[in-house]
């Protein structure tokens, strides 16, 4: 009894992870914090740290919202996680600003912007706030890495097409001519279309091979 309620627990524990990387992907799937995804993705360093800056904020807040759950009036439930999640936000501006100022300018104001992120506050009040701290953290880290993966997804397209490049590095000879409009926004809301079509039709793909298999079972 014992062994299959653990064998229960820790199914649960590695769904929290993989559902935010893959069915419930934040950029591709809940179609969530767009601000920062069209804005920030023109290079892959950009992409790479929003998106560790938004695990580090998710997975911190969700950790402590799930600690003091049972200690936090109803009525401020919101206007407290808000500040949880500013103080964390705070922290993660000051270590960017410390490491590199010129990442630090280049994210500019969207690194403040974590703290209006809904998929930050929507994580702390659905899953953190009813789950222990174990399920939360893991629940933070999956979704905060799909997020990243997201950011990445378009921030490597759109520097290697616009750039020629990626994380800085020239990958592509002299004479490639850059899509210059691939860095600039109108070239974030191309990129994003066409990461949604590819990522609707593996899901379409991946769906219909599951009916298949089930009626195979049958």
């Amino acid at each position: 009894m014992a062994g299959s309620e653990r064998s229960s627990g820790t199914a649960m524990s590695t769904d929290d992870f993989i559902r935010g990387l893959w069915r419930e992907n934040p950029v591709f799937v809940q179609v969530l914090g767009m601000c920062p995804t069209l804005a920030v993705t023109n290079s892959a360093t950009n992409a790479l740290a929003m998106g560790l800056a938004t695990t580090f904020v998710l997975v911190l807040s969700n950790t402590l919202v799930s600690a003091l759950r049972n200690f936090i009036p109803r009525q401020v439930r919101i206007a407290t996680f808000i500040l949880i999640i500013a103080t964390f936000v705070t922290v993660v501006e000051y270590l960017i600003q410390a490491i590199s100022l010129e990442l630090h300018r280049a994210l500019g104001a969207f690194i403040s912007l974590i703290v209006v992120n809904c998929l930050i506050l929507g994580r702390a009040e659905a899953f953190a706030s009813k789950h222990g701290v174990g399920r939360s953290v893991l629940d933070g880290l999956g979704m905060g890495l799909g997020f990243t993966f997201g950011l990445l997804c378009l921030g490597g397209v759109r520097e290697f097409v616009g750039s020629g490049s990626l994380f800085g590095w020239s990958l592509l000879p002299a004479a490639y001519q850059p899509w210059i409009v691939m860095i600039l926004p109108g070239g974030g809301f191309f990129t994003l279309g066409l990461w949604l079509l590819v990522f609707n039709h593996l899901k379409s793909r991946r769906a219909a091979a599951h009916c298949v298999v089930q009626e195979a079972t049958r």
